[in-house]
């Protein structure tokens, strides 16, 4: 007998829905306070620390610094601060150790604020009430630490950091000051992410025995070759990134934290370098040093060749004679050290027991989750690239009794799922209800970067790790 099936179309209009303010609320947070029209932000505080505005009580306006003139600062949280968010958000100042793409930053915004060549004076001088770090994940753990020390939060992308000697610095400096960290784990706010949340949630699994969790990445260039970028940019340096079990992983490790809630407990992983890297080179004994897309000599033999677009040749490009950083790497140069076949087995402290793999090597992009529990088991597949990328996801609900539910869920556009707009209400207004507990601070961010660090240990040493001992030093 086949089981039978119902299908439930789930909205996801209300998902993280505003808090409606008060009338006397609303006319506060429309009327814009003096500093959003003002380039002098460097005044001492006034109605708040951090605020500049002195013409009234209770003003919501935050300043925020920039650690790191990446892309990602600028697209995500920069431009839209500037132009969906200039009643409650200002960027203040920037720093990178490339100062030239520092000054590139403040251009392409189109805003009015300060290019820094030094950290701390940027804090000392625009005092701001948060700095965002969007640097190379490597230096993540010093400039949130600094910024805690300095008396701001720190908003961080993923990962946290990439070790567990640099996660325990960030904790123990958010304990020592009382400042906040924030992570921005954006995948948790995407519609289908936030479905299954909420059905586990309802108990719709019971006891959670199982997770499997597969990640494919496309080495097509057809359709964006998602998995080659890694290795032709700084990611595919281990002491840059961490690799992709903490670069990557991150992101996945979490919501699987999140949606079963349970600690990750002991680690042991396998990973290998199969495509990607110098002993992979097709064309010859090795790759020459300097070699890149832009001067290479196969372009038209070589599966992986990317053409640098006119926003990466104004904004990387120009500004190498800073820092010497290139953005179109060859993918097969010789000090590449991550890896690209990558799985790993994660015991959790309450029974959970999770299969993880991370190819870099697909022909499509996507993600296949299956979690089983004693009531029965949820599996969800999501193609993000390819013939078989649909505008739905579904996640089914197999029981006991030979029933199946499907739940289709609307993909959401915008970055990551729809997840990057979600969390920048969050970030930004803060009026939003998170029954969820979709936000993640710190911890959250440990135990994620962790489960990757303890399978790059593991890869290492042969070893099943223990992440309490990494996590306590």
């Amino acid at each position: 007998m086949l089981p039978a099936l119902w299908t439930v179309h789930t909205p996801f209009w209300w998902v993280l829905r505003p808090i409606s303010p008060s009338k006397k609320a609303q006319s506060s947070i429309l009327k814009t306070c003096s500093r959003a029209k003002t380039s002098k932000m460097n005044t001492p505080a006034a109605s708040r620390p951090g605020c500049t505005c002195s013409e009234r009580e209770g003003c919501t306006m935050k300043k925020y610094a920039f650690a790191g003139a990446s892309q990602r600062a600028l697209w995500m949280y920069c431009k839209p601060m500037l132009e969906s968010y200039q009643d409650v958000a200002v960027p203040c100042g920037v720093y990178d150790i490339n100062f030239g793409r520092s000054q590139s930053f403040v251009k392409e915004s189109g805003g009015n604020f300060k290019a820094y060549e030094d950290f701390d004076e940027m804090l000392r001088v625009e005092k701001p009430d948060c700095v965002i770090v969007t640097t190379a994940d490597a230096y993540h753990a010093e400039y949130i630490v600094r910024a805690l020390e300095a008396g701001c939060d720190a908003i961080t992308e993923k990962p946290m950091t990439i070790n567990e000697v640099m996660c325990r610095d960030i904790l123990e400096a958010e304990k020592r000051t009382g400042r906040k960290v924030t992570v921005t784990f954006n995948y948790r706010y995407s519609p289908v992410n936030t479905k299954i949340k909420e059905l586990l949630s309802q108990g719709l699994l019971g006891e959670i025995y199982s997770v499997h969790f597969e990640w494919l990445l496309t080495r097509n260039m057809a359709l964006d070759g998602h998995g080659a970028s890694y290795f032709r940019r700084w990611n595919s340096r281990m002491e840059k990134s961490g690799g992709l079990l903490v670069h990557k992983a991150t992101h996945h490790f979490d919501l699987i934290n999140w949606w079963i809630d349970q600690k990750p407990a002991k680690v042991s992983a396998f990973g290998q370098l199969r495509l990607f890297g110098g002993k992979n080179y097709p064309f010859g004994e090795k790759v020459m040093p300097g070699q890149r897309c832009s001067n290479c000599s196969y372009i038209d033999k070589c599966d992986f060749y990317w053409e640098i677009d006119d926003f990466d040749k104004r904004y990387y490009q120009s500004n190498e004679k800073h820092d010497g950083y290139i953005k179109d790497n060859c993918v097969y140069a010789e000090d590449i050290d991550i890896y690209d076949t990558m799985g790993v087995t994660v015991q959790y402290d309450k029974g959970a027991i999770m299969t993880y793999s991370l190819n870099a090597t697909t022909p499509y992009d996507g993600h296949h989750i299956v979690i089983n529990g004693s009531l029965g088991r949820l599996e969800m597949r999501l193609y993000s690239t390819g013939f078989e990328a649909e505008k739905q996801v579904h996640i089914r609900f197999y029981d006991l009794n030979n029933n199946v539910t499907d739940y289709a869920i609307t993909k959401a556009t915008g970055g990551h799922g729809g997840g990057d707009e979600k969390i920048r209400q969050m970030l930004f207004r803060g009026n939003t209800a998170d029954p969820l507990g979709h936000a993640a601070g710190a911890m959250a961010g440990a135990y994620s970067i962790l489960i990757g660090a303890a399978a790059n240990n593991s890869i290492a040493t042969g070893q099943v790790v223990d992440i309490e001992e990494l996590l306590n030093g």
